[in-house]
């Protein structure tokens, strides 16, 4: 099952493959990388999930790894636990096979703020005192 959160991706074409963050809410999805922003919605009813995502460019750099810009890309997957694995295809480029993962990243928790007992010298081991 995919829970709310940000996941950790990574994806390939047979020729290119590449990595972004996802966050899940739901059933909509955001997210980008250092070329792309990522926006859509998703279905997830159990451990199946079905995607539809539309890419848009905010940078100027390298390709991305259809050798194209603004596409269309429908998913199909499965939820595993933490994992979630999926296959699918660009609108633009139905031929092209689109493979990927996701990994949940769950925050790291911040352990509670201990007070710190304030100094008192009376409190510290005592010298032998010298004779």
């Amino acid at each position: 099952m995919l829970k709310n959160g940000k996941y950790v991706a990574w994806f390939k074409t047979p020729s290119k493959q590449g990595t972004g963050v996802i966050h899940l809410l739901d059933g909509s999805i955001t997210g980008g990388d250092s070329i792309l922003s990522y926006s859509g919605t998703y279905q997830a009813p159990g451990d199946e999930f079905t995607a539809i995502l539309e890419t848009t460019r905010h940078t100027k750099g390298h390709e991305t790894i259809f050798g194209a810009d603004n596409l269309t890309l429908r998913l199909k997957g499965k939820a595993v636990g933490r994992i979630a694995r999926f296959i699918g295809a660009a609108d633009e480029f139905p031929d092209t096979s689109f493979e990927g993962t996701l990994i949940f990243s769950e925050e790291e928790q911040q352990k509670p703020d201990r007070e710190v007992p304030g100094f008192d010298p009376r409190k510290l081991p005592k010298l032998p005192q010298s004779r």
